[in-house]
């Protein structure tokens, strides 16, 4: 089994319903193990858009990263999400941030995350439930690549009820 970490994000619809789905469709893949407070964010891209609910989740599984990323992909289409607008609204949004200590650089396959280490959306859940996991390839944890970034972009944790879910 290995240790992967998923990113969730969701603005259209009802955002927590959307994370709350797509986590019990996630644990018939993956064996899930943590999952971080919800955090409310600004979007990156494309500006005029709602903000976005974001968490991330701990998980372990067997299937190797590209068949997991297509597990990933396959629920985000049957969710709803579109593809037509690049950084756009969604329905729900998965993104496989780690996966184990691999580092891999392929066509339709980044580890870690490309984007992650820019990403406070993703850094500061991640660092609520992983802040001394080391990043590949160069060793900083969480908590350093967090330090680093500066507090521009809005990253609100909020208590919503019922989040984050009973992994029991």
């Amino acid at each position: 089994m290995v240790e992967v970490f998923i990113g969730l994000g969701s603005n259209v619809g009802d955002p927590v319903a959307n994370l709350k789905e797509a986590l019990t469709r996630l644990a018939e893949h993956v064996t899930l193990e943590r999952v971080s407070s919800a955090y409310l964010t600004d979007p990156v891209g494309l500006r005029e858009q709602p903000r976005f609910l974001n968490a991330v989740v701990r998980a372990r599984t067997e299937l190797d990263a590209r068949e997991l990323l297509s597990v990933m992909a396959r629920l985000e289409d049957e969710m709803g999400r579109q593809r037509d607008v690049r950084f756009g609204p969604r329905t729900i949004d998965l993104d496989l941030l780690l996966y184990g200590n691999v580092t891999c650089q392929e066509p339709g396959l980044s580890l870690p995350h490309p984007r992650m280490a820019d990403r406070r959306f993703v850094l500061v859940p991640l660092s609520e439930i992983a802040p001394a996991i080391r990043m590949p390839p160069d060793g900083w944890t969480v908590a350093e690549l967090l330090s680093r970034l500066p507090a521009s972009q809005a990253v609100d944790r909020i208590q919503l009820e019922g989040w984050p879910p009973s992994l029991g």
